[in-house]
């Protein structure tokens, strides 16, 4: 229980680091420096207002210097990492695993929150976090065995770490290429860009980490939530469906942390079919 905490904690304070990179990376700022400052009245917030979820609290969501609206995203960021990390430290222990799975809620919830406000997707995140991925699939097996089957089939055998790093491989590859297929041809179809690239490169990362077939449990379902989601809202504000760009990218962030809290049991209940 103790480890569960303290990665709440701990998450807290890496949701607060998350908070400058989504407000940053998308303006091709350091995340270094300078040091935190209100992008209101630029002024330097000291380190007692930078405590994450207390000092927002304390200062009752306002600059203590101009008094401005801080945005409810940040202490919004910081909670939901916390509880994520506590949640996969609770269930999976204090190992590698559980580190794994943390650093990819963390990269996600940056994702989500990025693609929201901006709609963008930095590469240090998404192609920074494939090869995280891959890096990690070294030292902790990947929850798949489908590129075990296809390498099987074509009469090749993997064995060891090297099953686990074939799995990440497969993962990232084949769903990012699927998805990209259909772009292009959305975009040769209909004579405009229907997907980004940052999306490619973002099921690429889940793909490295979570292995093919949460990949595309991932990938289903962020394109039936985001276009029954995207729909209504475009419906309900009176948007042009044809020009309005949809942040698919955080609904397929958003898919993916239930793939990687909840992937396998969906996809056991969706085989008892």
């Amino acid at each position: 229980m103790i480890e569960s905490i303290l990665a709440f904690l701990f998450g807290l304070i890496i949701g607060s680091f998350l908070n400058v990179c989504i407000h940053r990376m998308p303006r091709g700022r350091s995340v270094v420096r300078p040091r935190s400052h209100c992008v209101r009245c630029r002024k330097m917030i000291p380190w007692y207002d930078n405590i994450p979820l207390f000092s927002y609290l304390a200062l009752g969501g306002k600059c203590r210097f101009c008094s401005r609206r801080i945005s409810l995203r940040y202490p919004a960021v910081e909670l939901l990492t916390g509880l994520l990390f506590y949640f996969f430290v609770r269930t999976l222990g204090p190992d590698l695993r559980a580190v794994k799975m943390c650093v990819f809620s963390a990269l996600l919830v940056a994702l989500i929150f990025t693609d929201l406000e901006k709609r963008l997707l930095p590469d240090q995140l998404t192609l920074g976090g494939a090869l995280i991925g891959l890096g990690f699939a070294v030292f902790v097996p990947v929850p798949d065995f489908t590129a075990q089957a296809i390498l099987w089939l074509f009469g090749a055998e993997v064995t060891g770490r090297a099953k686990w790093l074939a799995e990440a491989a497969f993962g990232a590859l084949l769903p990012a290429f699927f998805l990209w297929l259909g772009g292009w041809l959305y975009e040769k179809l209909r004579h405009r860009e229907g997907l980004g690239l940052g999306d490619v490169k973002l099921i690429s990362m889940v793909g490295a980490f979570l292995g093919l077939r949460n990949a595309l449990l991932a990938l289903v379902i962020g394109s039936v939530t985001g276009s029954l989601i995207g729909y209504i809202y475009i419906k309900a504000t009176g948007k042009d469906a044809s020009t309005y760009p949809l942040p698919f990218g955080a609904f397929l962030g958003a898919a993916a942390l239930a793939a990687a809290i909840a992937g396998e049991r969906i996809l056991g209940w969706y085989s008892g079919l």
